[in-house]
């Protein structure tokens, strides 16, 4: 069975470009972005392990740990990472799950045999500190990831958590949002004192109550 929203993520222990980890304990009460590649030496994903390296300190601020998957060897990974340290002038700072037995890939779904039967599809878990699956986006290998989004949704998804709101389309941090529809229009008032704008009964906004 395909992992679903709101499923709880399996465990598993597993080598890493730093050492072995059990997931859970490694994850401990953070939300994670794992992220899964084609293979070592590869083009797009090497300009993707860069771009993670330099966003890091803004997943730090949202709590949330990253961690990579590709199907070879901790060795393997290690020469790896020079590449990307040196093409993507970074220091790749975070684990690099070896995943040669394709374990955690099987576990997680991201083998697509329609697809590339030897070869894990790009996919993206966003996992929540409850050990919950929050978002899942698959790409194709050829299509590189934009993180950018990915560290939007944890916004959306740590701001809805905490309020009775949701985000509307090409929300950012400090837009506007939407007014829970199970909310009545007069206690949304009272609940956001910021002001609440009526614009169908359905469609309510107010600014985002958390700045």
């Amino acid at each position: 069975m395909a992992l679903q929203l709101g499923d709880q993520v399996p465990n598993f222990t597993q080598q890493t470009s730093e050492g072995e980890i059990d997931f859970y304990s490694w994850a401990g009460d953070s939300w994670v972005v794992l992220f899964s590649h084609p293979a070592d030496y590869t083009p797009v994903c090497t300009t993707e392990l860069g771009s993670v390296a330099r966003l890091k300190p803004e997943f730090d601020k949202r709590n949330a740990k990253v961690i990579a998957l590709s199907v070879d060897s901790a060795d393997s990974h290690q020469g790896w990472i020079g590449d990307i340290n040196e093409t993507q002038g970074v220091n790749v700072n975070y684990p690099i799950i070896a995943d040669d037995d394709k374990k955690v890939s099987d576990l997680y779904g991201m083998i697509h045999p329609n697809a590339n039967a030897k070869v894990t599809v790009r996919s993206v878990f966003v996992i929540d500190p409850s050990k919950k699956l929050r978002l899942t986006i698959t790409y194709p290998p050829s299509t590189g990831r934009n993180f950018a989004e990915i560290l939007r949704v944890i916004d959306s998804l740590q701001l809805t958590d905490n309020y009775s709101v949701a985000t509307p389309v090409d929300w950012k941090d400090g837009d506007d949002v939407v007014v829970s529809p199970t909310i009545p229009t007069e206690e949304a008032k009272q609940r956001f004192p910021k002001g609440v704008t009526e614009i169908k009964p359905y469609l309510r906004m107010t600014p985002q109550p958390n700045k």
